[in-house]
């Protein structure tokens, strides 16, 4: 940033100590001018001699300086106070003083926070007004270079006020279209790869759905000829080989266009489920969370999804308990098949800590609960979690069986 940029930065964040110095340079001015006296009567036009300002004009110099300092916060306030001011002297001053420096300066403050038909009301009563009393009261004949002198400078400040108010806005526009700009370009390529993901993921629905009704016809017919037609069924078997394969290969493509460059490779172990309980259970045991399991007769034919959800709610739950149960908590995970569904319950005595242990806030910051709500809610089933009576925490999931086996891509 450039000198010029960092006085323009300050300036903006010390608007007081700008108005004090203004006024500070305005009433040097003004006490400078009331002891200087033009020669021209007496000598040469560019010769200078002093003269010797009333006591009063000295106190209205200060008064309109003073005034300055509050120019920002009551602009016609100030402006209607130098104006009084500068009118007193005009009656009163011989020699008169240019107190009439303060009623400019504060006529530009009014100008440049207003807008423009005000502003050339205003500017227009306040260059009548003083000019009209500079000219009829006083020693000086109407048509003086100093009641000249009063009319120019009241009118300069009121157009260079307006100027800078135009200004300051024509930036501000520029600024917010820029902006607006910027948001709308981020908003259409947000846009954009919204509607280019949900073409992906119509394309793969499209692929995949396409593929596997392939794969069933070819498999029906494989069984319905397996017994007298062993070479038909063999043909059919190939068909569905190369139909998965094909599946997989177009499968793999898609997905990997939503792949960012950054992104991890896709695993390539097997997705966890509750054959994998008795070592997701030996970590937590490890860290130090007495956990108790049983598990019932759930079978070994749970669909992959339900497999995966029970075994998430699991480590889920026992993670929470980890972070928020107190720090002689106990936890127990039970398993068990209730007719078409398998129901997953954790629970915890939640130790000395809160009682909520698995997820004490709930309307916190975490998305555990969310999440495992989310993971059962679209296989079908309910998920329920909540303070156990008597301290401690329990987590309750429903994963429908039947469902998740019957269900289509």
């Amino acid at each position: 940033m450039t000198t010029l940029g960092k006085s323009r930065c300050w300036a903006r964040t010390h608007p007081l100590a700008v108005d004090a110095a203004l006024a500070t340079a305005v009433l040097i001015c003004m006490v400078v001018g009331s002891f200087a006296e033009p020669d021209g009567e007496h000598g040469p036009s560019w010769a200078w001699g002093t003269r010797t300002p009333d006591p009063l004009s000295l106190l209205l110099m200060a008064l309109g300086a003073l005034a300055l300092f509050f120019r920002r916060r009551a602009p016609w306030t100030v402006l209607a106070a130098t104006c009084a001011a500068s009118i007193t002297e005009l009656l009163t001053g011989e020699p008169r003083a240019p107190v009439v420096m303060c009623a400019v300066i504060a006529l530009f403050t009014v100008a440049a926070t207003t807008d423009r038909s005000t502003t050339w009301r205003i500017g227009l009563v306040t260059m009548a007004g003083l000019t009209g009393v500079a000219m009829l009261s006083g020693s000086l004949p109407w048509y003086a270079q100093e009641n000249l002198g009063i009319f120019a400078w009241t009118g300069m400040a009121a157009a260079a006020g307006d100027a800078v108010r135009s200004r300051r806005a024509f930036v501000d526009a520029i600024r917010e279209r820029a902006e607006r700009a910027e948001r709308t370009r981020e908003e259409e390529a947000r846009r954009r790869v919204a509607e280019e993901r949900l073409r992906i993921a119509r394309d793969l629905h499209d692929v995949v759905a396409h593929h596997i009704a392939l794969v069933n016809v070819q498999a029906g017919v494989a069984a319905h000829v397996m017994d007298r037609r062993p070479d038909q069924a063999k043909e059919a078997l190939s068909h569905v080989r190369d139909a998965s394969r094909s599946a997989l290969n177009e499968l793999r493509a898609t997905v990997g266009l939503l792949r960012q460059s950054g992104d991890p490779e896709a695993p390539t172990e097997p997705a966890p489920g509750l054959s994998r309980l008795d070592e997701l259970v030996d970590t937590f045991r490890h860290a130090g969370l007495p956990v108790e399991v049983a598990l019932g007769q759930v079978g070994l034919d749970l669909p992959a999804a339900v497999d995966l959800a029970a075994f998430r709610v699991i480590q889920e739950a026992l993670t929470n308990v980890r972070k928020h149960a107190g720090p002689d908590a106990k936890a127990e995970v039970s398993v068990v098949r209730v007719g078409p569904n398998v129901e997953v319950t954790v629970i915890d005595d939640g130790g000395q800590g809160t009682q909520a242990g698995t997820e004490p806030n709930t309307d916190g910051g975490g998305h555990g609960l969310l999440g495992m709500r989310e993971r059962v809610t679209a296989l079908g089933g309910s998920c329920t979690a909540g303070p156990r009576y008597g301290g401690g925490f329990r987590v309750h999931a429903i994963l429908p069986v039947s469902t998740a086996k019957g269900g289509t891509a």
